[in-house]
C-alpha cells in the first residue's frame, strides 16, 4: 500500500498532521485533483471559466507586477541622462521582463507545481518526494516502513545521478532546505515591501499638484491605506479579486494608452531600442554606473514571483491568459511612454511616472493608480499565506490558524495571526523607512534573491524530476543564472542603503523555522526511539497490576510503525487501560472532500479491545468532531467492521457476539479523550546549543495554536498526559 506522508506534523500529544493517500485509489483522486484542471482548461482555454479566472488574477496575482512602473525609474540612481542611456535602460527593462516574465514563470515555472501548488516551498516539497530523501528528516525514510516510500520513487535504478547524490549527502540535502527556506523568507518579505513600497509611491502623486504636502503626511496616508487593505483580507481571495479586479483592469487599459501617447508625441522611434545592441552600448559607455544602474531595473520584473506562488488560487491556464493578453502588452507600452517622455525631459526621471501622465487626465489617473497600488499589494499577500500554509501543513513553521476561503480551491486561504503580523511590519516600514529609494533598494534585494533561488530550484527539477536533455538544461540554466546573478550583484551594493532589511525579515524568519524544525526533529527523534510496539503493549497489558477498566477510551497518536511512548508512560503509571481503546490519528489528504464511507477507518490491533482509527480529511471539510455525534460515527464503523471481518474470516459467532456486547457495554460506561501534554527535559548534560534552541523551541510551542484542529468533545471527557522527553 504506496502513501505519500510527511513525517509527524503534530506533536504526539494530539492528531497527526500529515499528507497522506490511504491507498491508490485515494492517490488517483489527488493526482486527478490537480491535474485535471489543468488538461481541461489546455483544451478548452478560452473558456467562459477559464476567462473568468483570468479576469480575477488580475486583482490577485498581476497587482505588484503590473504597478512597478510608479517606482522603478524613481529608484533609479540616474545622474544627467542622455537619449542613449535612456534606450539602454527600456532594452534592459523589455529584455527582462520578456526573458524573466514570459519565457521563465509563464513558459516554464508554472509547469512545476507541487499539487496545483506553486513557490518555492512547493517546488522543493516537489523535489524531495521525487527523490524519495523525506519531506522533514534530514535522513531517508525508512525502507521497512510501508508508510515511508513515496508514491513518486520509481526506485533507485531509475533515479537521475543528481537524485543519488541527494540522497547519500545530508550536506546536499541541509543546503536544499536552506535554499527553500531563504527562498521562502524572502517571498514572505517580498509580501512586506510591495504593499509599503506600492502605496507610499502611488500616493506620493499628491505632492506634484500640492507642494506644500510634506512627506509625513504620505506616510500617514499611506499607512491608513494599508491599514484598511488587511482588514479586507479575511473575505478571502475570491470577494477581493472580484472587488480589485476592476481596478486593476482600467489600470492595465488606461496606463498603456497614455504610454501610445507619450510615444507618438515625445518619441515615436522608442522600439528601436529593443534591439539588444542597445544594452551592450549602454554597459560599454557607462560601465559600473551602468551595473549599478540594475539595482533599480530589476524592479521592472517585481511581482513576477507572484504569478507562481499564487498557483494554488487559480490555475495555470487562467494565469497565462492573464498575463500574455494584458499584462506583458501593458507593462511593453507603458515602460515605452515612460521612457519615451523622459528622454525629452531628462531630469524628471524622480517622478518618472506622475510626470508623463497629461495634465487634462492627471487626476482620473492618479485615483486609479493609488487604487491600483492598494491593489498591488494583494498578490504578494495571497502568495504570504500561500507559503505560510505551505510551510504549516509540511511542519516547517509553527502552527497559526489557516482558514479555507474557499470550498473549490484548496489554495485560497488565510492566516488571521500572519495577515496582522504582515500589516505591522508594513506600516512599520513605511513610518520607519518613509524613503522610497530605501525601500525600493530593499525591494530589489528580494526580487532578485527569490528569482534566482527559483531557477536553481527549477534547474534541480528539469534534471532530476522531467528529465529535460542536458543541452536545454545548460542553456536555461545558464541565461537565466547569468542574467539574476549580475543583478544580484548588483543589488548588494545597496545593503548599506536599506538593502538590509529584508536580510533583517528573512534572518528572523529563519531562526523560527529553524528552531521549530530542530525541536520537531529533536522530538521526532525520542519518539521513534521510545515508541510502543504492538507486542510490548501486549506484554504491558498481560502484567496483572494493569487493569481494564469499563469505558471507551479515545487515545491520539501520531506514529508511524507503532503508537506514541505516552501511551507506555500512561499504563506504567495509571495501572490501567479502559476496556474498550481506540488508538486515533488524524491525516490530511491533499483532495478537496473525502467520502463519508472513507472517512473513518478502523481496524483491529491484535489485541483485545484494542482497535486502530484514522480519520482522513480533505482541505474543504470542516473537521469538528463532536462529542456524540464524532463517537457514533467510530462505533458504527467498527461494529461494521467487526461484521465485515467475521464474513471474511472463520471466526466464532460466540467471541464475535461478545465483542461486539464489550464495545457497547464501554460506550455506554462512558467516553474518554486522552492526549499527551510533552515537554522536553533539558538536562545539564545537554550542550549550550541543544539547550538555547530546544528553550527556544518550547517557547514557540507553548505560544502556537494546538495541532489539534477541532476536538469539539465536552470538556470532562477530555485528558491531559503529561511527559517529559529528555533531550
Amino acid at each position: 500500500m504506496d502513501r505519500v506522508e510527511h513525517s509527524p506534523a503534530s506533536d504526539s500529544e494530539t492528531f497527526q498532521v500529515v499528507v497522506d493517500s490511504a491507498d491508490n485509489n485515494a492517490h488517483h483522486r489527488l493526482t486527478n485533483h490537480a491535474s485535471i484542471p489543468i488538461h481541461n482548461a489546455s483544451k478548452a482555454k478560452f473558456t467562459r471559466e477559464n476567462l473568468v479566472l483570468a479576469y480575477k488574477t488580475l486583482g490577485v496575482v498581476f497587482g505588484g507586477l503590473v504597478t512597478s512602473p510608479l517606482y522603478v525609474y524613481p529608484s533609479m540612481p540616474l545622474k544627467s541622462p542622455t537619449e542613449d542611456d535612456y534606450l539602454g535602460v527600456y532594452s534592459i527593462m523589455f529584455w527582462t521582463l520578456t526573458l524573466v516574465g514570459v519565457i521563465k514563470y509563464a513558459g516554464i515555472a508554472l509547469k512545476a507545481d507541487d499539487q496545483g501548488e506553486g513557490g518555492t516551498f512547493a517546488l522543493y516539497s516537489l523535489l524531495c518526494r521525487n527523490m524519495n530523501i523525506g519531506i522533514l528528516s534530514s535522513r531517508p525514510s525508512n525502507p521497512n516502513s510501508s508508510l515511508s516510500p513515496s508514491i513518486f520513487d520509481e526506485g533507485t535504478e531509475k533515479q537521475s545521478r543528481l537524485a543519488k547524490f541527494f540522497k547519500k549527502s545530508i550536506v546536499a540535502r541541509r543546503l536544499l532546505l536552506f535554499i527553500a527556506m531563504l527562498g521562502m523568507c524572502m517571498v514572505i518579505g517580498d509580501g512586506i515591501l510591495t504593499p509599503a513600497i506600492s502605496v507610499l509611491s502611488a500616493i506620493d502623486g499628491v505632492r506634484a499638484p500640492f507642494p506644500s504636502v510634506n512627506s509625513s503626511v504620505v506616510e500617514a496616508l499611506s499607512a491608513v491605506v494599508l491599514i484598511i487593505l488587511f482588514l479586507l483580507q479575511k473575505f478571502g481571495t475570491s470577494r477581493v479579486s472580484f472587488l480589485f479586479s476592476p481596478i486593476m483592469g482600467a489600470w492595465t487599459l488606461c496606463t498603456p494608452l497614455v504610454g501610445i501617447y507619450s510615444i507618438i508625441r515625445h518619441y515615436p522611434s522608442i522600439f528601436k531600442a529593443i534591439s539588444p545592441h542597445y544594452i551592450f552600448r549602454f554597459f560599454s559607455r557607462n560601465g559600473k554606473e551602468g551595473w549599478l544602474l540594475l539595482s533599480g531595473t530589476v524592479l521592472c520584473i517585481t511581482g513576477s514571483e507572484a504569478m507562481f506562488a499564487d498557483l494554488g488560487h487559480f490555475n495555470r491556464s487562467s494565469i497565462q491568459i492573464a498575463f500574455f493578453c494584458t499584462i506583458y502588452p501593458s507593462l511593453v507600452l507603458t515602460y515605452a511612454g515612460q521612457t519615451a517622455y523622459l528622454i525629452k525631459n531628462p531630469n524628471d526621471h524622480n517622478d518618472g511616472f506622475y510626470k508623463f501622465i497629461p495634465t487634462k487626465i492627471y487626476w482620473p489617473l492618479f485615483v486609479i493608480s493609488t487604487s491600483a497600488a492598494i491593489v498591488a499589494s494583494q498578490s504578494l499577500i495571497s502568495a504570504t499565506f500561500s507559503v505560510i500554509k505551505q510551510s504549516v501543513v509540511l511542519d516547517y513553521f509553527p502552527r497559526v490558524k489557516v482558514v479555507h476561503t474557499s470550498p473549490s480551491k484548496e489554495g485560497e486561504v488565510y492566516s488571521p495571526e500572519v495577515n496582522y503580523i504582515l500589516m505591522v511590519f508594513c506600516v512599520a516600514v513605511i513610518l520607519i523607512f518613509g524613503d522610497g529609494k530605501d525601500i525600493g533598494n530593499a525591494f530589489g534585494v528580494v526580487v532578485s534573491l527569490v528569482m534566482l533561488i527559483t531557477t536553481i530550484l527549477l534547474t534541480l527539477v528539469m534534471i532530476i524530476i522531467w528529465r529535460t536533455p542536458p543541452l536545454l538544461v545548460a542553456l536555461y540554466f545558464s541565461v537565466f543564472f547569468v542574467l539574476e546573478g549580475v543583478y544580484v550583484s548588483a543589488v548588494f551594493t545597496k545593503i548599506a542603503e536599506g538593502g538590509w532589511i529584508p536580510f533583517a525579515i528573512s534572518f528572523i524568519l529563519a531562526f523560527i523555522m529553524f528552531g521549530w524544525y530542530y525541536g520537531r526533529q529533536r522530538k521526532l527523534e525520542y519518539e521513534l526511539t521510545h515508541k510502543v510496539t504492538i507486542e510490548r503493549l501486549g506484554l504491558l497489558l498481560s502484567d496483572p497490576s494493569v487493569q481494564r477498566v469499563p469505558g471507551f477510551c479515545f487515545f491520539y497518536t501520531n506514529i508511524q510503525d507503532g503508537l506514541t511512548p505516552i501511551l507506555g508512560h500512561y499504563i506504567k503509571n495509571m495501572k490501567s487501560l479502559h476496556q474498550v481503546t481506540m488508538f486515533t490519528t488524524l491525516r490530511y489528504l491533499l483532495v478537496p472532500k473525502v467520502a463519508p464511507h472513507e472517512r473513518i477507518v478502523v481496524n483491529k490491533l491484535g489485541l483485545k479491545g484494542v482497535y486502530g482509527c484514522v480519520i482522513q480529511y480533505g482541505y474543504s471539510d470542516r473537521l469538528n468532531l463532536e462529542g456524540e455525534d464524532f463517537v457514533s460515527q467510530v462505533t458504527n464503523s467498527l461494529l461494521a467492521h467487526i461484521k465485515d471481518s467475521s464474513s471474511c474470516l472463520p471466526s466464532d459467532p460466540a467471541e464475535i457476539q461478545q465483542e461486539m456486547c464489550n464495545l457497547e457495554a464501554a460506550t455506554s460506561a462512558g467516553i474518554v479523550h486522552i492526549r499527551g501534554k510533552t515537554r522536553f527535559h533539558i538536562g545539564r548534560s545537554c550542550g549550550w546549543f541543544d539547550k538555547t534552541m530546544l528553550a527556544f523551541y518550547e517557547f514557540l510551542h507553548s505560544n502556537c495554536r494546538s495541532a489539534l484542529p477541532a476536538l469539539g468533545v465536552p470538556l470532562p471527557q477530555r485528558i491531559e498526559v503529561g511527559m517529559l522527553y529528555e533531550a
